[in-house]
Order: structure tokens, then C-alpha cells, then sequence
């Protein structure tokens, strides 16, 4: 067990808002991804180039990727094949057309690591795809994961999802065409901080469609959530790191089937991580 101080310690170093962005997160990442096979699901992501708070696009080997449809409002269009150029001086890694939530025809532990920024907010049954992603991801690979912290969003006024709720949903095997959301993000949206979105009306009618442009926040997350969710899927967290203006940044590795994970130095020291995070929500 570690006692009071090295598990403050420990903390600190894990959650400090007020790092440089090229801080821990990123040395945590140099040594395990340089010149390592990953896969991205969405992307390319302005976080992870070379002026990005994770830079990890000009360390790594190779990089493949998934996007929902050949159509999206982030990249246009774009095809299946090998054309995902993620970094200006790597060679171009295959650009798969899939759910983030269905990787059919990627082989099972196949890939080093697997990253997304700013995606799984995006997916009605995140750990339908926490699931995927760790399928093909090798035993001992890393996963990074970065999302929104509703404090810093347009999420703010609504209620953080609890784990409860995204195991129902995975039970339930909700598909990507849900909206049982809706009411609640269309009564709690902050539209002065979504001015993309329009008016409410206009909001509306861009929320019903969100099968065809995945707009959605269906979930919000704070710190303790993302964590939540880390441990549940069985991930050995590394780094946990809640940083300006709104990004919420775990990095964690799988473990073989039967091995045990032990989070508990975060998980008991609950408060005093919440309380290093620059959001109120954290600190409650």
C-alpha cells in the first residue's frame, strides 16, 4: 500500500493542469509508441501532429485509421485505401471506411496502439467501442484516449453520464441511430458556445440527422468518468491528465486476459486527484 505522501505525490505528477502541454502525457507516450504500428479511430487529429499537446505523429512507425462514412463534416470526402496521410513526412497509412464501433476485417490484436481525440463522445455505445478498439489492439498495447471535458464545452449545464447508464447501453446493444438523448442535450446545450450549430430550431434539425453527420455529443464526461471508464474495460492507467480548455487525456495499457490491473493508487486518492483539475466539476 503507499502511504498519504507518495500517493499525493503520485497524483500530482498525474493530474497537473498547469504542466506544459508537451508535458507528462507526452513523455509518457515517446518511449511506448516511437516507431510502433497504431490505428486511430477518427482523424487525422490537430492534438496529436507537431505542434499538438500529444505529438505523437512524427515518433510513431506507421498509422492507419477509421472514419464512419466517406462523407464527414470534419474531412469531406474521402475514400477507402491508402490515403490516410496523418504527417508530413510519413508515408500514408490505409484509411478504413467503419463504424468506430464494428472494425469488421481488422484482425484481432494487430496493432501496437490504438488513439482517439474527441471521438467517443461521438458514439451512442461507447463501450461497445472501447470493447472494438481493445480487440485489435496487441496485449500490452497502449490506448489513448482524449475527451471533452463538459466543463469547457457546450456540454456544461448538463449531467455527467455515469458508468451505470454506458453498461445498459452496451447490454442493451443500442446502435449508433440513437437519440433517447435528445431532449436532454436539446434542453441543455449551450448554443452561445456552439455557434456552428444555429438557432435552436436550426440545432434541432441538425440533431434528428445525426445518423448522417454523428454531430452529437451523446454522452458528457468529466475526469472521474473517464477513469471510470478505463478501469472498467480493463486498462492499466498510466497517465490520467485534465488540461485547458477542455480535454480530458488517458493513457493506459491491456493487459493479457486473467491478469489483474491495479488502478487502486488513483481510485483511493479520488479527492485529491479531482481537486488538482482546473474544472469545478472535478473538484466537487
Amino acid at each position: 500500500m503507499l502511504n498519504s505522501w507518495k500517493k499525493n505525490k503520485i497524483l500530482r505528477i498525474l493530474l497537473n493542469p498547469f504542466s506544459k502541454h508537451r508535458g507528462r502525457g507526452f513523455l509518457t507516450c515517446k518511449p511506448l509508441l516511437t516507431g510502433k504500428k497504431g490505428f486511430e479511430i477518427g482523424g487525422p487529429s490537430p492534438v496529436f501532429d507537431r505542434k499538438g499537446i500529444l505529438p505523437i505523429y512524427p515518433i510513431i512507425g506507421h498509422l492507419d485509421n477509421c472514419n464512419f462514412s466517406q462523407n464527414t463534416i470534419w474531412e469531406r470526402v474521402i475514400n477507402e485505401g491508402p490515403n490516410f496521410f496523418y504527417d508530413k513526412k510519413s508515408q500514408p497509412g490505409y484509411q478504413f471506411i467503419r463504424e468506430g464501433t464494428e472494425l469488421y476485417g481488422i484482425p484481432s490484436e494487430s496493432y501496437d496502439f490504438v488513439i482517439s481525440s474527441h471521438t467517443l463522445e461521438h458514439i451512442a455505445n461507447p463501450l461497445r467501442a472501447l470493447y472494438e478498439w481493445m480487440r485489435i489492439l496487441k496485449n500490452d498495447g497502449i490506448m489513448v484516449l482524449i475527451l471533452p471535458h463538459k466543463d469547457g464545452t457546450f456540454d456544461h449545464l448538463r449531467p455527467v453520464t455515469n458508468l451505470e447508464h454506458l453498461i445498459n447501453d452496451f447490454k442493451q446493444d443500442v446502435g449508433e441511430d440513437d437519440l433517447s438523448h435528445l431532449p436532454e442535450i436539446l434542453r441543455f446545450h449551450d448554443l452561445k458556445m456552439d455557434p456552428p450549430a444555429g438557432n435552436i430550431e436550426e440545432f434541432r434539425k441538425r440533431s434528428e440527422k445525426n445518423f448522417e453527420n454523428r454531430c452529437l455529443h451523446h454522452h458528457a464526461f468529466d475526469t472521474r468518468m473517464v477513469i471510470s471508464m478505463m478501469n472498467h474495460i480493463g486498462l492499466r492507467i498510466y497517465s490520467i491528465e485534465a488540461i485547458l480548455p477542455f480535454h480530458i487525456i488517458g493513457i493506459g495499457r491491456k493487459v493479457e486476459l486473467g491478469q489483474s490491473i491495479n488502478n487502486t493508487f488513483i481510485s483511493d486518492g479520488e479527492i485529491e486527484l479531482r481537486c488538482e483539475s482546473p474544472f469545478p466539476s472535478d473538484q466537487v
